[in-house]
């Protein structure tokens, strides 16, 4: 058996705006340093046994995935299949400048949100291409993977077999964990955030940052 937790990056100042990222490289805000912290600390505590440590090779993943190396004594391995979708043209855009310049994109993908490409970039068809390629190599074992949101809603479509728009329907929070069981079907937890609801009162803001640890270079 196959179990993957997928955990969505830390906040980053675009994600606040809600500007479009896509494969543009964007750090975490202070906000996102410190829920990369409080997830690392939460997987810490679970004292379960992880196989391996992916994340996308994007500076947010990289930030978010650093401390749960630390904590977990895990290698980071670099996995460009991780990366959010290539929005192409609409980096860097909001979502009332996208509807005012790209009119005829955004009637395509209002009907087709799924095989619909962006303008000079990928659609959600694409990136779950990539994903389920990288769920098929993994062995049997407990593995995590630090992503998008983008990338975790296709793996929902990808493992549980969804059908029509139901995909768009999950909340997917900054650093929240989605647990899946890959090839068997099955969703043992989605978009769990509860390290983002029980704040620790005794842990300084100096240590909430010092949680984004000095590493070695991951692994390629």
């Amino acid at each position: 058996m196959t179990e993957i937790w997928l955990i969505r990056h830390g906040e980053t100042a675009w994600n606040a705006e809600s500007r479009l990222q896509g494969q543009l490289d964007v750090p975490l805000s202070p906000k996102g340093v410190s829920q990369a912290f409080r997830v690392a600390e939460r997987l810490k505590n679970s004292h379960l046994a992880f196989d391996a440590l992916y994340t996308s090779d994007l500076t947010r993943a990289l930030q978010t995935a650093r401390p749960i190396a630390e904590n977990l004594g895990l290698d980071l391995w670099l996995e460009p299949r991780l990366r959010e979708i290539n929005v192409g043209k609409l980096q860097n855009k909001l979502h009332e400048e996208i509807r005012r310049e790209f009119p005829e994109y955004f009637q395509a993908v209002s009907t087709d949100p799924w095989n619909t490409p962006r303008p000079g970039g990928e659609s959600m068809a694409d990136v779950a291409r990539r994903v389920e390629d990288f769920l098929r190599e993994l062995p049997e074992g407990r593995f995590i993977a630090v992503a998008h949101g983008g990338v975790i809603r296709a793996a929902l479509k990808v493992v549980l077999g969804l059908e029509g728009l139901s995909w768009r329907k999950f909340h997917i929070q900054n650093t929240s964990i989605t647990r899946l069981l890959y090839p068997e079907g099955s969703a043992l937890t989605v978009g769990d955030a509860g390290h983002l609801e029980t704040w620790a009162d005794y842990l300084s803001d100096d240590q909430i940052t010092s949680g984004i640890g000095q590493l070695s270079e991951p692994n390629r």
